[in-house]
């Protein structure tokens, strides 16, 4: 079977998941010459039949056997475990990257499903769902009590299949039925936009969408500044970013490189162990690049940044790493389940494991708390004082109206720069790094030749 693999942090949907390949089905080996572990096999034979005379209340054999196998795994490592036939299903649905659905970004609050926002050109935006909506029922099914995960299955079916969601919104006295007609709903894994004149390319997982949500994005972003003459830089914002597909963490490192190894990963034997490598193209064209990353950065964002690093070909900013630098192998097995198995481990193209170590960046910026907010004084209200605001004072008329425009524009620019500080500041403190590049000589400064 052909192998698709993964580097990521988080369960299935949420929690911790590993850089994992699929493989093919388990098979009975005998590998033991003793008789030692048939014995153990009766011993947990004999406790299992005990359970089920014994205990207590009566017990789902299914669900003690399958307990059973993933306490079995999880006692090796925490990144190896069973999937049951849901889990597995849900990890196809994670690494494809789209579903049948309606469109909506959701969270929950106080037990209820509420609307973050409508995705944009999905059944439901064109269903009129608005940001802070709160879904109460599906089908009539009502959601109070369940998990995350559980509404979002009844939201999520065939493609063409009609749901009805009862909605309750502020403006609204009363709440209302919405039919939305499912379609495929493709996950946004990468959003793109520009900061002044730096791209930002904010890389939420790594799955089948992510790698052509990235060129999308950035060519419609240097379009959007009428070329990338026009641009200082991009910024790989990786931070909480716990990983994915391995292919898709390679083709975004490949993306930005002409040459040179991306990523090693060594098993136990031979056959375990492969390596990938960049070719020829850079979307960027050269231009300065800084990657970001913080605690949450793990595995498939640990091998980018690893890879930008080792090569010189980015600055690394922000705070250490994950450290996740597993590999794990999923075998489908009898009920349509699978098992996650560590294989190997990964090297950035320095030959580093960042196992438990993480990535260290280039330098480190701490994202600072936002502090309270003091209440203005009565001289804050105060105008500012500037020569233009003296009686008497002298015009300007060394100045054309382009310059002024110009002059105005580049004020702005440093307000809006002033602005994301106060909101962002590791990105700001990317983008700044990015301007000085710029001034200097662009990609002829920090950047390295990539044929090494």
């Amino acid at each position: 079977m052909k192998k698709l693999m993964m580097a990521a942090t988080g369960g299935t949907l949420v929690g911790l998941v590993a850089t994992t390949q699929f493989a093919g089905p388990v098979l009975a080996q005998t590998t033991s010459s003793d008789g030692s572990i048939y014995q153990q096999l009766d011993l947990f034979g004999d406790i299992f039949e005990r359970i089920r005379q014994g205990y207590v209340e009566d017990v789902d054999d299914k669900a003690l056997i399958e307990a059973a196998i993933n306490g079995m795994l999880t006692s090796l490592d925490p990144h190896s475990s069973y999937l049951s036939e849901d889990d597995a299903s849900d990890m196809r649905v994670q690494t494809r990257g789209e579903f049948g659905g309606l469109g909506l970004e959701v969270t929950q609050e106080e037990g209820w499903v509420k609307v973050v926002s409508p995705m944009d050109g999905t059944p439901a935006d064109a269903a009129g769902m608005q940001a802070g909506d709160y879904i109460t029922t599906v089908d009539g099914e009502s959601l109070l009590g369940l998990t995350l995960d559980e509404a979002l299955e009844l939201l999520r079916g065939p493609v063409g299949s009609e749901v009805i969601i009862t909605v309750v919104r502020e403006d609204e006295p009363e709440p209302f039925d919405v039919s939305i007609i499912r379609d495929t709903i493709k996950l946004t894994a990468v959003r793109a936009r520009t900061e002044g004149k730096a791209v930002v390319l904010r890389i939420t997982t790594f799955n089948n969408q992510t790698y052509p949500n990235l060129e999308e994005g950035l060519a419609e972003q240097i379009e959007a500044a009428g070329g990338i003459e026009n641009v200082d830089g991009v910024v790989l914002d990786l931070r909480n970013n716990p990983g994915g597909l391995l292919n898709q963490a390679v083709f975004v490192s490949d993306a930005f490189l002409n040459a040179g190894e991306i990523v090693s990963t060594r098993g136990r034997s031979l056959a375990d162990s492969d390596r990938f490598n960049a070719t020829e193209g850079d979307l960027a064209e050269g231009l300065p690049i800084v990657v970001l990353i913080n605690g949450g950065s793990a595995s498939a964002s640990e091998i980018v940044a690893g890879a930008l690093q080792d090569h010189r070909r980015a600055i690394v900013v922000g705070t250490k790493s994950f450290g996740k630098g597993s590999v794990q192998t999923v075998v489908p097995l009898q009920g349509n389940g699978a098992m996650r198995l560590t294989t190997s481990r990964y090297y950035t193209p320095s030959g580093r494991s960042i196992q438990a170590l993480g990535i260290s960046p280039d330098i480190i910026v701490e994202q600072p708390r936002r502090a309270a907010v003091e209440p203005e004084t009565e001289e804050s209200d105060l105008p500012q004082r500037t020569e233009a605001g003296l009686r008497g004072s002298l015009d300007n008329d060394s100045l054309t109206d382009d310059e002024i425009k110009q002059i105005e524009a580049d004020r702005d620019r440093a307000e809006a720069a002033a602005q994301l500080r106060e909101e962002d500041y590791q990105l700001a403190y990317a983008i700044d790094i990015l301007k000085g590049l710029n001034a200097l000589g662009g990609e002829e400064v920090g950047m390295i030749s990539q044929d090494q």
